[in-house]
């Protein structure tokens, strides 16, 4: 250990004696093989890693330019590495030492229920929900902007002492105690040193240095996930019903590592270390950013690495739809969750002076208004006045008038406040065509609702037509028995950049209009001049469908307490449906036409938790399997050595396998569409978890331009844990020119029990 500590000080003495004053923080990735094997003490990764930070601090102090370095983060359980600020002189020397990967950049990631759990078939007392399936301790650990522990949704009323292999604790800060844990919320920790790095320190009249959540969608997640069944539940009076997480029993474990400007990676990775430290065993992340290849996917390393020690990670897939590759969190051995409506709704309508009406949405809870004179643009005031920005509004021009506000810029309430601070008496907010027919319902502070970019149109049309507009807005409250599932226009779409090779994102969840828990001292709209105070709100997002699926893959892990996440993904998938309560295909609110949602939109589908707690057979995938699939990418050897940590070697490349054969449960084809008879050939194996004795036949639904082979066309089991392989091949016709850029089509085993379906996506190139 000498020796190396020695060699150490002579790399950073030299770095530091020219070392520029400028720094950026850096995840540090390093090989723990080749760390531990230059040290005395194997395993003693910590305290090498301190020498290497001590070194460099130390020889700083030889250069007045240069500030003592401040270590960040060591990460031990997920990743081997450490954060740290570092000048670009320290770096270079840094990489030169024998066990570097990689130094990326830190950046700032961004955040991505009454009626869900029966809308998902959960019924207390039956299935799922029965008292010996919610009878074990789950602990979900929710990765977000902290937690309101005092709220009704966390009490621990009933429930048993915290289990002794939890390892977690609850960290002091602003306005949070270790006694604001119980036996529901077992642990609470706060990571702000990345951010701070960013943003400076955080001020604390704006928001708590500590677990305790200000902006609400922390709170949201984990209650959305784990929260207690509460009764009269509601948003100003609307959505009432039983308030409950999927998992209701499990216990919470926040992770605060998002704040008011977003979350830093070395925040993430910090929180998700020591979160699979702790012991949890799922964990839900409802954030990321742009995708990128695994080996620079700080939150794909360590997912990976959560992974392998059988922690199940779900991920939200983003909110950049209806665009297409927009899908993020695309590793495979992340759950990457999409968005869908449910079939409850909170409908407006909008009556302009000429007669015609449209269907709005809106949480508003006043009255409806009159039929006011109606503004929009330059007869609203000056520039930014279609957008309603802030100042933008001429109090002469809008009092008592009812305003059209376009989309853009601020936020959808902001544009409210500002029509009620210049005096308006309502907002009609408009879609643009990017935004197209979807509709939220937020909680204006205002008579407010949204329209769709057709009524948008209409109404613009309308206002610049005639001599005096008007228009009234009639609020209806709540509906249920609405056309559901049906893809939210602003979830991210397929196919992947970074592996095309498999279908992301994996399933879809309820993500529009969603009730949980929510701060009392955040406000609803989260404007400051809204001094409103409730106990549950509803929001939208991919960050709300995420933590849906984490509750549902804790509900799993209760019954089959031996499947691998990769088991627990594939039964969500092979089990999830993709037709309406209509009994139509789901459809996609950002299509501009009225074609059915695809893969690409859903995955393998809506989920449906009853029937993936007995899916019949399964797809399961080793640590291996994912790391022979990385070889099959063509990475080199240290980008693999990110994740594999430094004890993995590809196999010769004549036995690579190719990517297309990760035992996943849903199949992508890349193939030429002017090629004939071309063809790919895959791989898989399926492990019997239904009943003893059964038989598969195979049925294929042909995607357009594609001929589907599957060899043997049945499987028979003899015993439950057998495993069987087929294989699929896909073979291009040719000849005709492939109308669209994908086809799509699906791969079923059935038996008289089981249905196990696999959605086949094909890119044509």
């Amino acid at each position: 250990m000498m020796l190396w500590t020695c060699l150490l000080l002579l790399a950073f003495m030299a770095a530091s004696s020219v070392a520029s004053v400028g720094k950026q923080t850096y995840i540090i990735h390093m090989d723990k093989t080749k760390i531990t094997a230059s040290d005395d003490t194997p395993g003693n990764a910590r305290k090498w890693y301190e020498v290497v930070i001590d070194s460099m601090s130390e020889n700083s102090y030889e250069d007045e330019q240069v500030s003592p370095l401040e270590l960040l983060y060591i990460y031990e359980t997920t990743i081997s590495g450490f954060a740290a600020q570092l000048s670009t002189k320290q770096l270079e020397s840094l990489k030169k030492l024998n066990g570097f990967l990689s130094a990326i950049p830190d950046e700032m990631l961004s955040l991505h229920t009454t009626h869900t759990p029966l809308f998902l078939g959960l019924q207390p007392g039956r299935g799922l929900w029965s008292a010996s399936s919610l009878a074990s301790d789950v602990i979900i650990g929710i990765v977000d902007t902290g937690i309101w522990p005092e709220h009704v949704s966390f009490k621990d009323s009933g429930m048993p002492k915290v289990p002794s292999r939890w390892k977690g604790v609850c960290e002091k800060g602003t306005n949070f105690s270790r006694s604001s844990c119980n036996k529901k919320l077992i642990g609470a920790r706060a990571f702000f040193k990345g951010y701070e790095a960013f943003a400076g320190r955080i001020n604390e009249t704006l928001d708590y240095r500590s677990p305790r959540d200000s902006e609400g969608h922390g709170t949201h997640t984990a209650s959305t996930a784990a929260g207690n069944l509460v009764h009269s539940a509601s948003l100003f009076g609307v959505a009432k019903g039983v308030a409950s997480g999927m998992r209701y029993t499990s216990r919470v474990a926040a992770y605060k590592a998002c704040w008011t400007a977003g979350c830093a990676n070395s925040d993430i990775l910090a929180a998700m270390d020591r979160a699979v430290a702790d012991g949890v065993d799922v964990l839900s992340l409802s954030l990321g950013g742009i995708s990128r290849p695994y080996y620079s996917d700080n939150v794909a390393i360590a997912s990976f690495g959560a992974v392998q020690k059988g922690v199940f990670v779900s991920c939200s897939a983003g909110n950049s739809g209806p665009f297409s590759s927009s899908v993020g969190n695309t590793a495979p051995w992340i759950m990457t969750v999409a968005a869908s409506y449910i079939d409850r709704s909170f409908p407006t309508k909008v009556k302009l002076g000429n007669g015609k009406t449209f269907e709005g949405s809106s949480l508003y809870s006043g009255e409806r208004t009159k039929q006011l004179p109606l503004v929009y643009a330059s007869t609203a005031g000056g520039i930014g006045a279609n957008l309603c920005l802030d100042g933008s509004l001429s109090p002469k021009l809008v009092k008592g008038k009812i305003v059209v506000c376009e989309r853009g810029i601020n936020s959808r309430t902001q544009k409210g406040e500002q029509v009620k601070k210049a005096g308006g008496a309502g907002m009609l907010l408009l879609n643009t065509e990017d935004e197209g027919e979807e509709l939220f319902a937020d909680p204006h502070i205002l008579p407010a609702t949204s329209l769709g970019a057709s009524a948008g149109k209409a109404v613009k049309n309308y206002v610049g037509s005639a001599k005096t507009p008007t228009a009234s807005v009639t609020f209806k409250g709540m509906v249920y028995g609405n056309t559901a599932p049906a893809m939210a226009a602003f979830s991210s779409r397929g196919p992947s950049l970074v592996g095309p090779d498999v279908i992301k994102p994996d399933v879809t969840a309820p993500g529009v209009n969603i009730l949980a828990a929510w701060p009392p001292k955040t406000s609803p709209s989260l404007l400051n001049t809204d001094k409103r105070s409730v106990m549950f709100n509803i929001i939208s997002g991919t960050s709300m469908s995420c933590p849906h699926v984490s509750g549902l893959a804790a509900l799993l892990k209760s019954v089959h307490k031996r499947w691998s996440s990769a088991a627990i993904k594939s039964a969500l998938m092979t089990t999830a449906y993709t037709v309406d309560n209509k009994r139509g295909p789901i459809a996609d609110v950002g299509s501009n036409t009225s074609a059915p949602a695809t893969p690409f939109a859903f995955g393998s589908g809506h989920v449906d938790p009853q029937s993936a707690a007995n899916p019949g057979l399964i797809y399961d995938i080793s640590s291996k399997d994912y790391l022979n699939y990385l070889c099959s990418l063509n990475y080199t050897s240290s980008q693999i050595a990110l994740l594999s940590r430094g004890n993995f070697t590809c196999p010769n490349k004549a036995v690579f396998e190719p990517a297309g054969n990760l035992n996943y449960p849903s199949f992508a084809v890349i193939l030429d569409e002017n090629a004939r008879k071309v063809s790919v050939a895959y791989k898989r194996t399926v492990t019997n978890v239904g009943t003893p004795r059964s038989t598969y036949v195979v049925k294929v639904d042909e995607p357009v331009g594609l001929s589907v082979t599957v060899e043997p066309r049945s499987l028979t089991f003899g015993n439950l844990g057998e495993k069987l392989s087929y294989s699929v091949r896909f073979t291009a016709l040719g000849g005709k020119k492939i109308s669209t850029k994908f086809s799509f089509g699906s791969l079923i085993w059935m038996s008289e029990l089981y249905t196990v379906r696999s959605p086949i996506a094909v890119t044509w190139q």
